[in-house]
């Protein structure tokens, strides 16, 4: 998978503009606050209807401005697509080869991984920022998992409605309630078999590229035991066990204490909890090492390489990791777009982004 083009209207500080890449390596370089970030954000919001600066979606249009607008050109192992995102105050809407279409039929289309520097939060952060992250990773590659969680949540707020409002009797409740544990169970089950998977090649990639004298799992902390080697149907019944040992306090709190919302993923570095035990500089080459092996996990689900995206690649890492890290992306067949506030000597075709506009570097005299 390739990106062949952007353009942009009214996003953040940039000037609107067009951005032809290059098929491995494209570095955007300049000073901080001139719109390197904005752009690779504009990336990440066309590919998922989402900022990975803020949760308020606004705040991506240029001050001033009542709409924006993202379209990308690329090129998967089939054929060229395009996708555009137009949002205004008020809503968003997704177009896949100038055709619209629902969120659903949009994402996932474009696979990205973003490594930006607040991404230590994975391991330094609350549960519910850990379940988030790793729900869309394996959304983006499993739209199965997609719909599964969708319907999760839609059941977890009707649930949640009725034990608040004390209508727990209401012969409704009890059908929702095996949907609740149907698709509770689902998702439990395809975040184990994730974890998993995706455990062996990230012990792999960090002791490749940083360490290969120490182990790192991921783990999957689920509030019903050691589920391991439990199927779905005994997952289902320990959920339903677990819900009617928690019932009465669930009538009298007035909202759900069982289901996946409970879970957490846990980093596992030599035998102990990277949130307190790693250091600054491995728990930033834990959470590169997590992005490579997301790039593998989407591979093998979808016969695809993502693009890769890291922000602020210089300042982020010591000049040790960062040359290994550019090393190993140079020997990678995949579409990488960095920033950096310099030039990194690297083979990458190499963009000066200055007060909002963006210049192919050969281009500047």
């Amino acid at each position: 998978m390739e990106i062949l083009e952007i353009n942009y209207v009214n996003f953040r500080n940039l000037i609107d503009g067009n951005i032809k890449f290059f098929p491995k390596l494209n570095l955007f370089f300049g000073k901080n606050g001139q719109g390197k970030t904005s752009l690779l954000e504009a990336i990440y919001f066309n590919a998922t209807g989402k900022s990975f600066r803020t949760s308020k979606v606004n705040e991506v249009m240029k001050y001033g401005s009542t709409k924006t607008g993202v379209y990308i050109l690329y090129r998967d192992s089939i054929s060229e697509k395009t996708l555009t995102l137009k949002f205004n105050s008020e809503k968003k809407e997704y177009y896949y080869n100038n055709k619209k279409i629902s969120y659903d039929e949009f994402y996932g289309r474009l696979n990205i991984v973003t490594y930006i520097p607040e991404d230590i939060i994975l391991i330094t952060g609350s549960p519910s920022v850990r379940r988030a992250f790793f729900d869309g990773e394996i959304a983006q590659a499993n739209s199965e998992y997609f719909q599964d969680l969708k319907n999760y949540n839609k059941l977890l707020k009707i649930r949640n409605k009725y034990l608040k409002e004390q209508k727990t009797r209401d012969p409704e409740f009890s059908i929702y309630e095996e949907e609740f544990i149907k698709y509770g169970a689902k998702v439990i089950e395809k975040r184990l078999e994730y974890v998993q998977r995706i455990s062996i090649i990230l012990n792999l990639n960090y002791r490749k590229l940083f360490d290969d004298k120490k182990e790192l799992s991921l783990s999957y902390d689920c509030h019903l035991g050691n589920i391991k080697k439990l199927s779905f149907e005994d997952i289902k019944r320990l959920l339903r066990e677990k819900i009617e040992k928690k019932f009465a306090q669930e009538k009298r709190y007035g909202f759900s204490l069982c289901g996946p919302q409970k879970d957490d993923f846990l980093f596992i570095l030599n035998g102990h909890e990277a949130k307190s035990t790693a250091s600054q500089g491995e728990k930033k080459s834990i959470i590169f090492s997590l992005k490579l092996s997301e790039i593998d996990m989407i591979i093998r689900e979808k016969k695809e390489n993502p693009v890769l995206i890291i922000d602020d690649i210089s300042s982020y890492f010591d000049s040790n990791r960062k040359d290994s890290i550019l090393n190993y992306l140079e020997k990678r067949n995949i579409q990488v777009l960095l920033s950096s506030t310099n030039k990194l000597g690297i083979d990458s075709k190499d963009f000066y982004v200055e007060s909002g506009e963006i210049k192919y570097d050969r281009e500047i005299k």
